[in-house]
């Protein structure tokens, strides 16, 4: 699979077991998910076009793991557990939130990944980013300031992601102040601050600070 993807794209495309992910995050083990990835399986689908993202699957948060998870990788904060699901093949911009996020691929798919520290008045850069490939089964940690968005499918079929998150974020802001440093203007929702392509107009419109800078590049397989 990594091959292909490397023979059909023209920026490299790594393992996430490459040194190179270092910086950006960890591979998790030691922990039990089968039960979160059966339910995926089992209960949610992959739409015709586009993604959907659920922030809070109650089912998935009762299960044995999830207070596990609270317990040891977050020091006991409170957390969710959902998931995105989908077919996205583009980079459309890139997000970052105050905490870090844990991903487990129920399917193989990419991910685009940047850095917050080379974030400039607002702006990224796209040809800063690397992609990385995350097999079938793999949970990651990235780090908070790993920018990241949707992952990118790899097959015909789309992908399922499961994604755990401090608790509330993705969720509406309650509360709109007037911005006090630059980067408020990123702010779209709790815990979630947003660069977004200027040609993906569904961010836009939803509030999305238009600062990714470069070709909206597409990822083959």
């Amino acid at each position: 699979m990594l091959e292909r993807l490397n023979q059909v794209n023209d920026v490299p495309v790594l393992a996430v077991e490459d040194p190179a992910f270092a910086p950006y995050g960890r591979i998790v083990t030691g922990y039990d998910f089968s039960a979160l990835t059966t339910y995926m399986e089992r209960e949610t689908y992959i739409p015709e076009s586009g993604n959907i993202y659920i922030p809070s699957v109650p089912e998935m948060e009762e299960e044995s793991v999830a207070a596990l998870v609270k317990s040891r990788l977050y020091g006991e904060m409170d957390i969710q557990i959902g998931y995105c699901n989908g077919r996205n093949t583009t980079y459309n911009g890139f997000e970052y939130h105050k905490g870090s996020e844990i991903n487990i691929a129920v399917t193989d798919f990419m991910l685009v990944l940047g850095h917050s520290w080379l974030i400039r008045d607002n702006t990224y850069q796209v040809e800063d980013a690397k992609v990385f490939f995350v097999k079938k089964g793999t949970a990651i940690e990235m780090y908070q300031t790993t920018l990241h968005l949707s992952p990118c499918r790899v097959t015909d079929m789309g992908f399922k992601d499961i994604v755990i998150l401090p608790k509330g974020t993705n969720t509406p802001l309650g509360d709109r102040r007037e911005d006090v440093e630059a980067e408020g203007k990123l702010l779209l929702q709790k815990n979630k601050w947003v660069i977004a392509h200027p040609e993906r107009e569904p961010l836009i419109r939803q509030g999305a600070f238009p600062g990714l800078l470069g070709e909206n590049k597409e990822l083959y397989y």
